[in-house]
């Protein structure tokens, strides 16, 4: 794991890290303080978890997915992916050093989230906590099973394109299937097309993974057959993107 680790200490040094677990951790209790919630207390709670779980979206879509791509980047142009595969890290396992690196700061800022949300914006009803609970677990499992196929795709489409590309790429298809696939089924709505119809089926549903509106009307915790549903259909998509990160990736720049 020697590429694992100088990846680490390589975002490690870079601090931007800091500033998005920091962030993470602070605007969760400081936005509120600035906002019209504090007009009246019962809404404190709900801004605090708007503003956790899209702090760690935005932190993650933005920090996360450059430095993923940044790193795979550098991974092929400094000649530390060649050197590595010579001696017999494969391209294979220099893919899962690279991400499961990124992969390990992305982790704690989605538990810091969770974490303020479960401590912090808690309903005081003992059963509701309960389904509180399993709801930050289900939301915190669903919204890794997502970041960790892009994170896989931005650091193999960077290796072969460039950082630039890398980040782009799934960066939009984050936001696609976060928002852009919402209103694809709208307009599907107002006038039926085959063409569109058949774009919209095979598109990726990120959307299901975002449970804020959920935490923020307290709806209770996802039926476990809905979250097995959702969490297999995530894991098929991230089998479809390793196949396709693994195409992609190479290990140095020239051919």
């Amino acid at each position: 794991m020697r590429l694992y680790r100088l990846t680490i200490a390589t975002i490690f040094q870079r601090k931007a890290w800091a500033i998005c677990l920091l962030a993470v951790i602070l605007l969760p209790f400081a936005l509120p303080l600035i906002s019209s919630a504090t007009e009246k207390p019962s809404l404190v709670q709900p801004a605090r978890i708007l503003a956790a779980w899209n702090t760690l979206w935005c932190c993650t879509l933005l920090w996360g997915f450059f430095t993923a791509a940044r790193q795979g980047e550098d991974n092929a142009t400094s000649g530390i992916g060649e050197y590595f595969l010579t001696t017999g890290v494969s391209a294979t396992r220099q893919l899962f050093e690279i991400w499961f690196a990124v992969f390990c700061f992305i982790a704690p800022l989605t538990l810091a989230a969770a974490a303020i949300c479960q401590w912090a914006a808690a309903p005081a009803d003992p059963a509701e906590r309960f389904m509180w609970s399993v709801l930050n677990l289900q939301y915190a499992s669903l919204f890794l099973l997502v970041i960790a196929q892009l994170l896989a795709l931005a650091i193999a489409l960077a290796s072969r394109f460039g950082s630039i590309v890398g980040f782009c790429a799934s960066l939009a298809l984050a936001l696609y299937g976060l928002w852009g696939v919402g209103y694809l089924e709208n307009l599907l709505k107002v006038e039926d097309n085959a063409i569109l119809r058949g774009i919209w089926l095979y598109s990726p549903q990120y959307r299901f993974a975002d449970l804020t509106q959920r935490l923020y009307f307290k709806s209770g915790a996802l039926p476990s057959s809905a979250f097995w549903t959702m969490a297999i259909y995530f894991l098929g998509i991230l089998a479809v993107y390793v196949g396709i990160s693994r195409l992609c990736f190479r290990t140095r720049s020239s051919p």
